[in-house]
């Protein structure tokens, strides 16, 4: 596990823009990618997580140029996923400059992708990017969906979970679709419940509005907080977020 708590602004990125919306839905524009990640590194950051969201849903590869460019500008790990279909597709991503790569809708397809590039790469470049809703369907409650939140799957979220680290997933980035963009706080219960399960790190991400919300998702077994429509708006600063994990108790990097 992480011996301190990582802060990670999210860049969702639609044709070569970064945008923003509520449960994946009405996606607005927030700016260039590469502005934004260079800004975030300069508040403190201790990662960049780029997620071409349209990618698999336009069935095209992820954006390698605005990759490439981010990494020139960041001097930080950077994180991508979008579209990753097989391990030359990572070969391609860490020649452009990521460190780790997110997979999800591939994974799901065929989940023996994971094991691929675990034995290609080594498991700490692989994140499983699980986009989770509340469902009935499942003996745990929670579903996994794919394309951006808009298929959902018949896999339970925690039974995937524990199979993907078994299959050499080195970090789980639990999105919560249904907090996503509402501000209204972490799914505690879902990142409680994968924490439970994780014998790797586990990055909470969906629904952060205000420094209060970031805490409470590191004591129910978070290693890392992610993050977009707060930093994009301008609501709240990295700094602002690490100073407040600091006076909770956490230990951040300076």
């Amino acid at each position: 596990m992480s011996l301190s708590v990582r802060v990670i602004p999210c860049l969702d990125v639609a044709d070569g823009r970064v945008v923003k919306g509520v449960n994946f839905l009405n996606l607005r524009d927030a700016g260039d990618p590469v502005e934004l990640a260079r800004t975030y590194y300069e508040q403190g950051a201790d990662e960049i997580t780029f997620l071409d969201v349209t990618a698999t849903v336009d069935d095209r590869s992820t954006t390698f140029d605005i990759v490439e460019r981010t990494a020139e500008q960041v001097f930080i790990p950077l994180t991508v996923g979008g579209g990753v279909r097989s391990a030359d597709d990572v070969a391609r991503l860490l020649a452009c400059g990521a460190d780790k790569v997110g997979v999800n809708s591939a994974a799901i397809r065929r989940p023996e992708l994971i094991g691929e590039i675990a034995d290609r790469f080594g498991a700490q470049v692989l994140v499983l990017s699980l986009d989770v809703k509340r469902s009935p369907s499942t003996a745990s409650g929670f579903v996994v969906t794919t394309h951006g939140g808009r298929t959902e799957t018949t896999l339970d979220a925690l039974d995937w979970a524990r199979q993907a680290i078994e299959l050499g997933a080195g970090e789980l980035l639990v999105n919560s679709i249904d907090a996503d963009g509402t501000k209204a706080g972490f799914d505690l219960e879902l990142v409680r419940a994968m924490r439970a399960l994780s014998s790797v790190p586990v990055i909470a991400s969906g629904g952060a509005g205000a420094l209060e919300h970031f805490a409470p998702a590191i004591e129910a077994g978070a290693d890392a907080v992610l993050a977009a429509s707060v930093f994009h708006d301008g609501l709240l600063t990295i700094g602002q977020v690490k100073q407040e994990l600091a006076r909770e108790g956490a230990v951040v990097r300076a």
